[in-house]
């Protein structure tokens, strides 16, 4: 089979491409910019942006199968307008030219961002609200993520078969950025988080999202939506999970909400003077804040859908991490399977 990927480079992307390969598939990737996470990988690149149609239908031609997980994650806002123009803009151009282009199917990845987390109560299924793009409570990020949707089941109307995938955290190996969860692990081993936050989120292994993608694209419903989840966790228990993988344990305050959210303005100015991103701002903390259950039943049942456990997930996260340098050494030792 024939199968395109846009957003190949990312952490999901990366995942999913070593996951088609080895089914067998024919892979294409679309590369915008840096492809460290597709060295090596026997697959066909080509340039292209989702915000340019003409290289998403040279990218599409001849496609079965497209997976778009092309997009820009955000916790500090809309980053002069990136965010919805990519996430917006850039599914309905991917969604377009997939129809044009006659693909079989188009696989869309969404986030569980997408569904407004705070009506309701109770675990939130794919019968949840969506955000609303003009919503003045949630971050531009969800509201994108929502009106991407939106704009993929217009063309859905129009005779696009596709799904919607809607991943909750992703942890993991093959983590090249790393991510802002990979980022958290990395940090905590360190020792270099000044503390941790009271409130949880749902967590999934970057593998199982890309195991159920591959299976939406064949047994999933056309039009449907799956939530992908794994399981509910406060921060201080993966916390306690990565502790108990690496060995590393360093004491650390675990602040109440309100209080974290006092102290953003400093992590803002700390993670500005050492060059990176803050873990902690004033978004993401409202989704700790948040802390709903999600419902994954509906992939289990139409997918077979069945996360593994977390604590897998970050022992597996260290060990890739351990093998690629990224540990100190004594902590490397300590994490089994490493062979060091």
């Amino acid at each position: 089979m024939q199968a395109v990927v846009t957003g190949a480079s990312g952490h999901l992307g990366a995942a999913l491409v070593r996951r088609l390969l080895e089914g067998g598939d024919r892979v294409r990737v679309m590369v915008h910019r840096q492809a460290r996470a597709l060295e090596g990988l026997d697959v066909e690149a080509m340039p292209g942006d989702v915000l340019n149609p003409a290289s998403l239908r040279a990218a599409f031609g001849g496609a079965e199968v497209v997976y778009h997980l092309a997009g820009v994650v955000s916790i500090r806002g809309g980053l002069g307008g990136r965010v919805w123009a990519v996430n917006v803009d850039g599914a309905a151009h991917a969604a377009r030219a997939a129809r044009e282009s006659g693909v079989r199917r188009m696989v869309s990845c969404s986030t569980v961002h997408a569904f407004d987390l705070e009506a309701g109560k109770g675990p939130v299924d794919e019968s949840a609200p969506r955000v609303r793009p003009d919503s003045p409570r949630h971050p531009v990020y969800d509201r994108s993520k929502a009106e991407g949707e939106r704009r993929v089941r217009v063309e859905i109307e129009q005779g696009l078969d596709a799904v919607v995938v809607h991943p909750t955290g992703v942890i993991g190996p093959l983590d090249f950025e790393p991510s802002r969860m990979g980022q958290f692990l990395l940090r905590l081993h360190r020792g270099t988080l000044p503390a941790l936050v009271r409130g949880g989120f749902d967590f999934v292994d970057v593998r199982d999202v890309a195991e159920a993608m591959v299976r939406a694209a064949t047994q999933g419903g056309r039009g449907e939506s799956y939530l992908l989840g794994g399981r509910f966790w406060p921060i201080a228990a993966l916390a306690e999970m990565a502790a108990a993988v690496t060995g590393r344990r360093h004491r650390r305050p675990v602040l109440p909400l309100g209080v974290a959210r006092l102290g953003v303005p400093f992590l803002r100015l700390v993670a500005a003077a050492g060059g990176r991103e803050p873990l902690y701002t004033a978004e993401s903390l409202t989704v700790l804040r948040v802390g709903r259950v999600v419902d994954h039943s509906k992939a289990a049942r139409e997918l077979g859908y069945s996360p593994r456990p977390t604590e897998e997930s970050i022992a597996d996260a260290y060990r890739w991490f351990a093998a690629r340098g990224m540990l100190p050494g004594d902590t490397a030792a300590a994490v089994p399977g490493t062979g060091r």
